[in-house]
């Protein structure tokens, strides 16, 4: 099942970007074999990674690449491969003896593609770094944050989801597309730095027009508007506003009670913004999240509660679409985007080497 049915890959196991984007690959169909050490990845428990589901709908096969025996079983699964996905700091897999040069003789049509946080090459390439650190460096970080506070933390989906996995992936199968035109595979080079960088396009076409500002908290998505904002309820709980468009800002402000109001007459006023915010702050402090749901969730205002990831779960629209994956398994989200005639499946996670010994039965079958 998925469009990916047929695609073969060979995913190098590691750590925060690479395993998700595997798991991308076989949520759409494709065969991930993930090659995972005989002794299991310290990094990888330490950050909740080992067996979870990450792994979901791959084969395992436990191998010790510092020996000639495990690299040569590799080169035999990228033989019949079409895709290796591994996320080394830039020169591990060549003292491996699983570099690009070595892996591309074996099968001229490998799509080989390299996840990095700062690149295969530039002066940060061997240092560590983890999401926030490339958001910073990238010039996103800088925009975030409350007016006179420093640039807040953000979850880690913005630089090791969306700008690493997501990039590897879209990587991957343009490449594929390649090798069908032209036979030739070729290296990908993903950075979560550059992917970081390539995402705010939207960002930096309005510092272009002249929409935002240099300096943090005066920005309208940085929490200086009264329009693009996080507001505390009574209860305690939290709730967004984003009516960007005037036709939307309208609809926030007249659901609101402010239409007449002349603090919340002209969106765009960076003047009356400190005033606007501090009255919209204490309307929603007036009463609980669940008062302002029942009031403008599914109206043009742009408005949508702060949830966990249970609440979430249970939201009348996320269940709806089905966003989670349902049944015993713990929370997870579930494949997207949908597709109308190859569906997704999410498979099982396997447990480490569950596949070790027919996968290699298969290799010797095949020689």
């Amino acid at each position: 099942m998925g469009p990916l049915q047929g695609i073969k890959v060979v995913e190098i196991a590691g750590i925060g970007p690479g395993p998700i984007a595997g798991m991308i690959l076989a949520d759409l169909g494709a065969e991930v074999i993930l090659v995972e050490r005989a002794i299991a990845n310290q990094n990888a428990a330490a950050v909740g990674q080992q067996g979870g589901f990450f792994n979901r709908g791959k084969q395992s096969i436990a191998l010790d690449l510092k020996g000639p025996e495990g690299v040569n079983v590799v080169l035999s699964l990228l033989g019949r491969s079409d895709v290796l996905i591994e996320g080394f700091r830039p020169g591990v897999m060549e003292r491996l003896g699983l570099g690009p040069d070595v892996c591309l003789e074996r099968n001229p049509a490998l799509v080989y593609g390299r996840m990095t946080g700062w690149g295969q090459s530039g002066p940060l390439s061997h240092a560590a770094g983890h999401d926030l650190n490339y958001l910073s460096i990238s010039g996103i970080l800088h925009y975030g944050g409350l007016p006179g506070d420093a640039p807040y933390p953000t979850p880690t989906a913005l630089g090791d989801i969306g700008s690493g996995s997501n990039m590897l992936v879209m990587g991957i199968l343009s490449a594929l597309l390649h090798v069908q035109r032209t036979g030739e595979g070729q290296v990908i080079d993903a950075a979560i730095c550059d992917g970081a960088v390539y995402n705010q396009a939207l960002l930096a076409g309005l510092r272009a027009e002249g929409a935002i500002s240099e300096t943090p908290g005066e920005t309208f998505f940085g929490a200086a508007s009264h329009w693009c904002n996080t507001y505390a309820c009574a209860d305690g709980r939290h709730v967004t506003v984003q009516a960007l468009e005037p036709k939307f800002y309208r609809e926030l402000v007249s659901l609101c009670g402010f239409a007449e109001d002349p603090d919340f007459a002209r969106q765009y006023d960076t003047a009356s913004w400190p005033a606007a915010r501090e009255k919209m702050a204490a309307l929603f402090k007036s009463q609980p999240r669940s008062h302002w749901c029942e009031l403008l969730s599914g109206t043009d205002a742009c408005f949508a509660p702060v949830l966990s990831l249970p609440e979430a779960a249970e939201d009348e629209h996320i269940r709806a679409r089905e966003c989670f994956v349902k049944g015993d398994a713990p929370l997870q989200p579930a494949p997207a985007p949908r597709f109308s005639l190859t569906p997704q499946e999410v498979g099982r996670v396997p447990r480490p080497g569950e596949h070790t010994e027919a996968i290699l039965n298969s290799l010797d079958k095949a020689n």
